[in-house]
């Protein structure tokens, strides 16, 4: 493949193909070139996905729910007792919300590389068993200090998880079909919301036993750990590996996703993929992204309680309102998703549309008077669209970036910017500004705003370099045959994103 030089001057090229080595060869290409030729009827391909479907969604649908439930029990538990059980003081609730994301950072580079070199499943699994026994064991902390180190494991070890969803969902399905089934485990956040809401007004009603914070904790990581199990047993590391698949369904399955021209996957490091991840453009456009749509996030996960409470709301009643924002949350992500799905290139559009709304949620948060209850809930819940916003950013990861070594660490990096906005944010609520957190709502405001410009910029960079290639293409107008062909096959030899003159981005 000859390098792509006008647009990436700056950045260093891969390897010509004629000196291919095994490490260039995707995991997945020996089923690749078996199956390249076979003819492979509609009924077939649509079986194939389908068993795809029921054995890979519903595993990241309910360990995604999990770990928004375990990393958000500090919010359910603070409605019940959780300061005064653990003799938190002035700002050491806020620092909880953050130093969960230093241990989310401290992750994120360690937990990529080994996502690429460990059989992927059986990695997630263990961490997921992991984060289970650690929750369990919150109860036993009853100061700041344990609280800390409770909460910084608890990031170490669920730091995998949004990184190696990404990773999945590119390995198994098609860029066309990757928004739907992103959405389809991303959903759970909003149905975390609603379900943690009636854990919480039922764990208010228990009048015995140990005091009621403690059983939010018990309960989380009890399900997270039998979550665990099931990853182990029933997760497949590669299509290849797929015991639920025919022979024959595998190579279709490995098939359907080098259309993708990014292959399977590929467990070797490549340091020039590292290199081009530094100096490509939109590894910073995602990391400003991720930081401007999380530096919000706080105020609807950790502090949602406390916030909802401020609008004059009893302590059973900071739960169940809690449960309109999840279904805004559940129902915007599912309607974008299948938006995305089947009106290509409207990604882009999608996320403005939500962080557009976004900004108006936040500005009447600022605006509207404390005594306003209702219309500042309303605003509140207009808020949860960020959700569909940041789950559409994370399909430009999966469908946009090819290079197994590039594609987990651009990953890595819109997730430290995801950790970065999610340590800053919880600092916004200033205890000395209860119950108004004036700063914290116009620290939401400026966050959503950088995440529109920044989308605005995605979308203008990626679309110029479409054009660009088009241009630049045989036929002057789009890809000829031969040139897709060819693309897909540099897909299967790990060429980057950056280097593949056939890969264009969805935009």
């Amino acid at each position: 493949m000859t390098s792509y030089n006008k647009d990436t001057d700056a950045i260093q090229h891969s390897p010509a193909l004629s000196s291919e080595t095994s490490s260039q060869l995707d995991d997945t290409y020996e089923a690749y070139k078996n199956n390249q030729t076979a003819d492979v009827d509609l009924v077939e391909a649509k079986k194939t996905l389908r068993k795809i479907d029921f054995r890979i969604l519903p595993i990241l649908f309910f360990t995604y729910l999990l770990q928004y439930l375990d990393k958000n029990g500090i919010n359910y538990a603070s409605a019940f007792g959780l300061q005064e059980g653990t003799n938190l003081k002035g700002q050491d609730y806020s620092w909880l919300g953050s130093i969960f994301y230093f241990g989310y950072l401290a992750g994120q580079y360690p937990g990529s590389y080994l996502l690429q070199r460990l059989p992927m499943a059986k990695f997630l699994g263990f961490c997921t068993l992991g984060w289970g026994v650690i929750l369990m064991t919150t109860p036993a902390c009853h100061n700041f200090a344990g609280m800390a180190a409770n909460r910084f494991l608890l990031g170490l070890f669920e730091a995998t998880v949004n990184p190696g969803f990404v990773l999945i969902i590119s390995m198994w399905y098609t860029s066309a079909e990757q928004p739907l089934r992103l959405g389809a485990y991303y959903c759970t956040n909003g149905i975390a919301t609603m379900f943690g809401g009636l854990i919480g007004y039922a764990v208010g009603h228990i009048k015995s036993g140990l005091p009621r914070w403690m059983y939010v904790f018990l309960i989380f990581g009890s399900a997270s750990t039998v979550m665990g199990i099931v990853i182990l047993l029933f997760l497949p590391d590669l299509p290849t590996t797929a015991k639920f698949l025919t022979e024959r369904q595998r190579g279709i399955a490995v098939n359907r996703v080098s259309g993708n021209r990014q292959g399977v996957k590929n467990k070797h490091f490549k340091v020039y993929q590292a290199w081009q991840t530094l100096y490509d453009p939109k590894t910073w456009i995602l990391f400003v992204m991720a930081t401007g749509a999380q530096i919000p996030n706080s105020a609807l996960t950790t502090f949602s309680s406390m916030i909802i409470k401020s609008f004059g709301v009893d302590t059973l009643g900071t739960q169940y309102l809690q449960i309109p924002g999840g279904a805004v949350q559940f129902v915007s992500l599912l309607v974008g998703s299948y938006i995305c799905t089947h009106w290509p290139n409207s990604r882009c559009l999608t996320m403005t549309v939500a962080n557009i709304i976004c900004i108006i949620g936040a500005s009447l948060l600022v605006a509207l008077p404390s005594n306003n209850k209702w219309g500042r809930l309303v605003a509140l819940w207009m808020c949860y669209f960020q959700g569909l916003g940041f789950s559409m950013s994370l399909t430009i990861v999966s469908s946009n970036i090819a290079g197994y070594t590039k594609k987990q660490l651009t990953g890595a990096a819109l997730f430290t910017g995801y950790c970065v906005g999610n340590i800053i944010g919880p600092q916004t609520f200033k205890s000395s500004e209860a119950p108004g957190y004036k700063s914290a709502y116009i620290a939401m405001l400026i966050g959503y705003s950088v995440k529109l410009i920044a989308v605005l910029v995605l979308f203008a960079y990626m679309w110029s370099i479409n054009k660009k290639r088009d241009r630049e293409s045989a036929s002057g107008v789009q890809l000829t045959d031969e040139e897709t062909k060819a693309a897909v096959e540099a897909g299967m030899h790990d060429v980057t994103e950056i280097d593949n003159k056939g890969f264009r981005y969805i935009l």
